[in-house]
């Protein structure tokens, strides 16, 4: 897939590659749609990857005045655990929650999640509607666009080949302002946008002093309809003010016409989309629905850098290079495996198959193990990733003298256990779970798993499983 991986120490390096290597160069933060790219083909040209996931500070969410800022490495993960971006920047930690599975928002970055450009991309409608910046950095300097400036189509941004996006920056909503973002999807979790919308409101009393709204997945690039925003300015949230501003909403665009919808669903869905959000904003229930103590799987770092690299090191697609980690607390040297993903790398070269591959995409879960004590999919991780870090795999649950996981004696137990095919990455996702909750509510049961399929049950048995391993009958 790749001819070059290099891990880099510090962003000056990184920008050194991309300075070389130019349009062949990507680089890697969280790679869940670059890996699935590379993959297909999509990204013709593109030889060599800079894997930026160890470099300290790139992880950060910093709060300055009235003024959030994003760094290269924050995941969605990140955005739902901070506790400014909840209450400051609403919209864009709902947005963050709808995006995938605990695994896939371990991973994903929203820096990522901007530079794709796919209209459908639920975290871009907030930031747009919030009037967010992206920096943008190579060794020629530094420069900042607005949205606008930087997206120019599907999937085409004002992003050059020797440029990294460095921070994403946008004033925190205040005192008197508020917002939400509602997204539709085709199932509750794991879900493409059909439409997303972000509505964010000024007032001055009742009075709307100002607005933004935002429209996803409904043309090539994110929508703003100025008519409506400007048809809100200075009325009340009447029921009337709000079917009229939402009706001026769905007429705005001319919907795209897709596989996930037709355009004249999209337009009506645009109009209950509006509505629901203002009515929301109307009655002070914009956060109804937000989870409390969410599920997240990763860790007691909560997936930050701990350990960067003491060294830049360069993988080369040689059959000669060597990845050095550790699986299940043993050390293993492999040679020739640095042009495949982790989810290979531990079946082919390490020989530990209890990982199973179900899709290869990021839907199933089958694949989920902790890197560096976050759960992740290992088919969408590439394997130098694995150079220095520290890797579990089903077969690392079980304790040192044989006892199975209280989780696993509880798949046992229940009957929790058909197939099988499923079975570990539910287990792994099940025991980062009980690390972090050891007594789950049943929601934090079933976020856990919203990235695990089974297809042989209701999922019945697995949940009685997860409580009964959590009261400690499962030993």
């Amino acid at each position: 897939m790749w001819q070059n991986y290099y891990s880099v120490t510090s962003v000056e390096e990184a920008l050194e590659l991309l300075a070389q290597f130019g349009a062949r160069a990507r680089i890697v933060a969280g790679a869940t749609d670059l890996l699935l790219e590379l993959e297909r083909g999509g990204r013709a040209g593109v030889d060599t990857l800079v894997d930026i996931t160890r470099v300290p500070g790139l992880d950060q969410i910093t709060v300055r005045g009235d003024t959030i800022r994003i760094g290269p490495l924050v995941t969605h993960n990140h955005l739902v655990g901070s506790r400014a971006v909840v209450e400051r920047a609403l919209p864009l930690a709902q947005a963050a929650w709808s995006v995938g599975a605990p695994q896939i928002r371990n991973r994903g970055t929203v820096a990522g999640n901007v530079i794709t450009a796919s209209p459908a991309n639920d975290t871009i409608t907030p930031l747009w509607a919030l009037g967010a910046t992206v920096t943008l950095t190579s060794l020629r300097g530094e420069r900042t666009l607005d949205f606008p400036s930087f997206y120019q189509g599907v999937r085409r941004t004002a992003l050059a080949p020797d440029e990294m996006l460095t921070a994403i920056t946008f004033p925190a909503l205040g005192r008197h302002e508020r917002g939400m973002f509602l997204k539709l999807g085709l199932r509750n979790a794991q879900a493409i946008s059909v439409v997303n919308a972000a509505v964010v409101l000024g007032f001055e009393g009742e009075i709307i002093s100002r607005a933004a709204i935002t429209l996803g997945s409904v043309a090539p690039t994110i929508l703003r309809v100025p008519v409506a925003e400007q048809y809100l300015q200075g009325k009340t949230l009447t029921d009337e003010t709000i079917r009229e501003a939402a009706r001026l909403a769905a007429a705005a665009p001319t919907p795209i016409d897709d596989v996930r919808s037709g355009a004249g669903y999209r337009t009506e869905m645009c109009r209950v989309l509006v509505a629901r959000a203002l009515r929301a904003l109307r009655s002070g229930t914009e956060r109804a629905g937000w989870p409390d103590d969410p599920a997240m799987l990763w860790g007691a770092h909560r997936a930050t850098v701990r350990e960067p690299l003491p060294a830049a090191v360069r993988h080369e697609d040689d059959l000669g290079d060597t990845i050095v980690t550790t699986v299940n607390g043993e050390p293993y040297s492999i040679t020739g495996a640095s042009n495949k993903t982790l989810l290979r790398f531990l079946r082919e070269d390490v020989g530990l198959t209890g990982t199973k591959e179900g899709c290869a995409e990021g839907e199933c879960g089958a694949c989920t193990v902790f890197l560096d004590g976050v759960a992740v999919m290992a088919c969408l991780v590439p394997a130098p990733r694995a150079h220095g870090a520290q890797i579990t795999t089903v077969e690392g649950l079980a304790a040192e003298d044989g006892a199975l996981h209280p989780l696993q004696r509880a798949f046992v137990d229940t009957g929790a256990v058909q197939c099988g095919y499923c079975t570990p990455g539910f287990l792994m996702s099940g025991a980062k779970l009980l690390e972090e909750h050891p007594h789950p509510t049943r929601a934090q049961i079933e976020q856990s798993i919203t990235g695990n399929l089974c297809r042989c049950t209701g999922y019945y048995k697995i949940v009685q499983a997860f409580e009964q391993a959590a009261q400690g009958n499962g030993t």
